[in-house]
């Protein structure tokens, strides 16, 4: 089976990668998820933030944006002090901002589905190009969304983030020509 480069030769990066990587994702508890861990990948790597995955979702509630939000003090604490998660006061201040700001745009647009969709006119982008390094890090469409989102209070989430958080919702598919995902 032939995937993307990026992914070859970690079973947990090629699990992502055939069963969620560019697949279109509905559920807004899921689009909160990677908003989430996108952030938290900031600086880091991806294969990273995926090992920590699961300490993650124990760590913040399974990914309840409306648990999330009454986060206090006490819980950010804890959060600071959660060896299984990345300890950064900015990144962890910016998850429990995010699900208020989150929720915001749910109230006004239906769903988080709804709103990110919004900037595609509902279509789906898919490039097929050759090579990784073809794979663009930013483009006008994360430019406009971190743009929007930074407009409406959210933290973290610059346009090398949205990028990213597009491609691993299904916004964007950029799975390379020849990819299994492909066919």
């Amino acid at each position: 089976m032939k995937r993307c480069d990026w992914c070859i030769g970690n079973e947990l990066y090629e699990k992502y990668h055939d069963e969620e990587w560019g697949g279109v994702v509905y559920d807004d508890r899921v689009l909160f998820e990677f908003l989430i861990l996108e952030s938290a990948q900031a600086g880091l790597n991806w294969l990273t933030i995926l090992k920590k995955r699961e300490n993650y979702r124990l760590a913040y509630d399974d990914f309840d944006y409306r648990i999330i939000t009454g986060y206090g003090e006490e819980k950010f604490e804890e959060l600071m002090n959660n060896k299984g998660i990345v300890r950064n006061k900015l990144k962890i201040r910016a998850s429990i901002n995010n699900a208020i700001r989150f929720m915001e745009v749910q109230n006004e647009f239906g769903s988080f589905y709804n709103y990110l969709w919004n900037f595609v006119e509902g279509k789906q982008i898919i490039n097929r190009v050759e090579k990784l390094e073809d794979v663009p890090a930013k483009t006008e469409l994360s430019d406009a969304i971190s743009k929007d989102m930074k407009k409406r209070g959210f933290k973290f989430i610059g346009t090398t983030i949205i990028y990213a958080y597009l491609q691993a919702v299904g916004v964007v598919d950029d799975h390379l020509k020849g990819c299994m995902a492909n066919e």
